[in-house]
């Protein structure tokens, strides 16, 4: 796995943005996160070695794009062409882009997507059930040939069954939120989103259970280091992998 960040900075437009970890880090260096600024990693995809070689070799691996803000964002309009323009360049490559912004997939879409790059993998962030209304419809309806879903920070029970049942998703993951002001994560909102995913034969992934982890009646907090491995003991990922 890698991760290419062209671009670095972000707005907040939904509750899933309220504790946004980029904002925290940013915060331990006086950093403003809503000043959105293109980085010296703009390029990394199709730099070359001396032998003229691409430096980045992946096998099978994925390159996690814009995770330090979000590649739809409206002040990286400029930019996005040209990261397109990288990410067809490098069709050995298997790129997925998470965003909140899919009301604004279409912007500066290259002339030559036609139904998709194959390369490409758009992953729709929905946090409670009223983003996942919004979002969804408009994501089903884009010409996208790799589709996911991620509920993080998981706020509520969200029910997409109806999305699911148009078979365009390919995934679904679920995770808690991080960090000191995080809010709670329910076990039983990701056993309900495991078994749709499961109805409908749709890969599961739970990811991380959050900071603040609610199993029945008690509440556990666990440390960031732990989040993720024991999402993975909880033993409920579906096909996934």
């Amino acid at each position: 796995m890698a991760t290419w960040n062209p671009w670095h900075g972000c707005k907040k437009i939904s509750p899933g943005c309220a504790n946004c970890y980029v904002y925290r880090r940013d915060a331990e260096f006086g950093k403003d996160s809503s000043i959105v600024t293109r980085t010296s990693s703009f390029d990394m995809p199709v730099k070359c070695n001396r032998r003229n070689e691409y430096k980045l070799q992946l096998k099978g691996e994925d390159v996690y794009t814009c995770m330090t803000s979000d590649f739809f964002l409206d002040e990286a309009d400029a930019w996005r062409p040209e990261a397109w323009d990288i990410i067809r360049r490098r069709g050995d490559l298997h790129f997925v882009i998470i965003t909140k912004r899919i009301h604004r997939f279409a912007v500066g879409l290259p002339e030559d997507w036609g139904s998709g790059y194959e390369n490409v993998t758009i992953c729709c962030t929905c946090e409670n059930q009223d983003r996942a209304d919004y979002r969804l419809p408009v994501f089903l309806d884009l010409p996208i040939k790799h589709r996911t879903i991620i509920h993080e920070p998981m706020l509520e029970q969200i029910d997409i069954r109806k999305y699911l049942a148009t078979g365009k998703i390919e995934g679904v993951t679920c995770g808690g939120e991080s960090g000191p002001e995080a809010r709670i994560c329910d076990f039983a909102w990701i056993l309900d989103s495991m078994e749709q995913c499961v109805e409908y034969d749709v890969p599961f992934w739970f990811k991380q259970t959050g900071a603040r982890f609610k199993k029945g009646n008690k509440l556990y907090l666990i440390d960031r280091k732990d989040q993720m491995s024991q999402a993975q003991k909880a033993g409920v990922s579906y096909k996934y992998g």
